[in-house]
Order: structure tokens, then C-alpha cells, then sequence
């Protein structure tokens, strides 16, 4: 079985004590590729490590974190974004609005998303989409951007079906992780309704582990977990599931494909 798991922080502090056996785990538990997208720029000596150690199954993006924008976005975006003509980055992410922990800079998130949007449609990269607690403000962006050199992954989508439509007619493809899982995630009841072409897996880890890791620290190798209750939502084998994620991961990403 050949999985992708699109969104994955493997650099951060969480696995600092045993970050091979984790890659090695997962390798190991068919998880072939692991696409790794940034919180800001000061990872990114950590990030090019791990590119160097797994050339063929990681691939780095590059984004500023909604929760990362402050009074002073601007001056760190212009310092972020020469980046992408010194490293090969496949897609600009992790990159959105966040209003759960803090509403005061929703201006500011939305400029910094807006602006990130118009690095990743000049380089004909995908962005990858952090949105909590914000889906309007996220659309509102989105529909001003919106034509076919716009598209990526709605990470960590925890909308309504109606989000999701809408989501999918914006050129996005559904991130589906360790919430699928939940007995109150609610999107188990309606994902369903929409085609596998449009669903990508991942694990968000080290944060939001699938049951039954629900809690702890979540890894690469628990995708399958994933991967599992997305074929019981759709009621065939968690192998079609595996094939058609992989395929749909695989063709969002051919364009910037190392």
C-alpha cells in the first residue's frame, strides 16, 4: 500500500529525540512521501536536513502560519520570499487565517494570506490552506484570487459539506486527517457525498492523532488509521482509498514535482 501524507511537521521539537525511527515508521507502515509545510522561515534549516536525509520522500513547502503574522508580517514576508529562488519548495504553506486563538489581527492575516497567494500563482505552486474558526474570511480571500492558477489543499478541513463544495469548486482538493476519526468530527457524515478525486490524507503530526492515538503525539505512520475510516465513509477497501489519494496528491503536486 502506497500512501501520501501532505501536511507533516517531522522537523519540529516533538521529534527531536527520534525523528529517524519515525520516518523509518512510517516508511515502513507504506508511507512512501511525506510532504512537509512550514510554520515561518527559522525551521528551515531543520526542514533542509530532513530533505537531505529522505531526497526522494520529502518535499518542503514554504508559507508564513496564520498564528505567525504579527504587526510586522510585511517586513517578514519580503525577507521569506527570495527564498523560493534558493530552495525548490513545492507549494507555499502553510498559509490562511487562524481567529481561534486571537481576532485582533484578521486584517493582517488576511493581507499576509493574500499576498502569499499571489507568490504561489506566480510560480504555478499550490498553497496549502490553514483556516480555523474563519471559513468566510478564508472565502473572501479565495474568491478574489479565484481562476485556474489557483489551487492546493484545504488542510485539516473541518467545514460543513456546504464549505466543502464550495472549497472544491475553488480548484481544492479536501485535506482529511486524524478528524475523520472523531466521534464528533462530523465530516465521517457527509464525505461521502463527494468524489475520491477530491480528497487528499494526511496526519497534521505531531498534533491531532486519530483514535485510537486520540491525545498523543501523532506520527506519519498513523495515516493508515486515516486512511481506514476515509474507506468506511465511502465503503470500499482502504487499498482504493490508498491508490486514488496517492494518485490525487500526486497530480496536485506534478507541477512542482522534484
Amino acid at each position: 500500500m502506497h500512501l501520501i501524507d501532505t501536511h507533516t511537521h517531522l522537523y519540529v521539537e516533538e521529534f527531536k529525540e527520534d525523528q529517524t525511527a519515525v520516518i523509518e515508521r512510517a516508511i515502513l507502515a507504506g508511507v512512501k512521501e511525506f510532504y512537509l509545510p512550514a510554520i515561518d522561515a527559522s525551521y528551515l534549516p531543520q526542514m533542509l536536513a530532513l530533505k537531505k536525509a529522505y531526497p526522494e520522500q520529502i518535499h518542503l513547502m514554504m508559507g508564513l502560519h496564520p498564528t505567525q503574522v504579527k504587526e510586522d508580517f510585511k517586513l517578514v514576508l519580503a525577507a521569506m520570499e527570495p527564498l523560493f529562488e534558493q530552495h525548490h519548495f513545492v507549494g507555499v504553506g502553510e498559509i490562511g487565517v487562524d481567529l481561534y486563538w486571537d481576532k485582533s489581527l484578521k486584517v493582517q492575516q488576511q493581507e499576509a494570506f493574500a499576498l502569499q497567494i499571489t507568490w504561489a500563482k506566480k510560480r504555478q505552486l499550490p498553497i496549502v490552506i490553514h483556516c480555523r474558526d474563519a471559513f468566510e474570511e478564508v472565502f473572501e480571500i479565495l474568491e478574489t484570487h479565484r481562476g485556474d492558477d489557483l489551487f492546493g489543499i484545504f488542510h485539516c478541513f473541518t467545514g460543513t459539506a456546504i464549505d466543502a463544495q464550495r472549497a472544491i469548486d475553488l480548484n481544492f482538493k479536501l485535506g482529511i486527517g486524524g478528524v475523520v476519526t472523531f466521534k464528533n468530527g462530523k465530516i465521517n457524515t457527509f464525505l461521502h457525498q463527494f468524489p475520491l478525486e477530491q480528497i487528499v490524507l494526511e496526519t497534521d503530526s505531531p498534533y491531532l492523532a486519530p483514535t485510537p492515538f486520540r491525545g498523543k503525539r501523532n506520527e506519519s505512520a498513523y495515516l493508515s488509521y486515516v486512511a481506514q475510516a476515509v474507506a468506511q465513509c465511502y465503503s470500499i477497501s482502504v487499498e482504493e482509498v490508498a491508490a486514488q489519494t496517492t494518485l490525487n496528491a500526486q497530480a496536485l503536486f506534478k507541477q512542482s514535482a522534484c
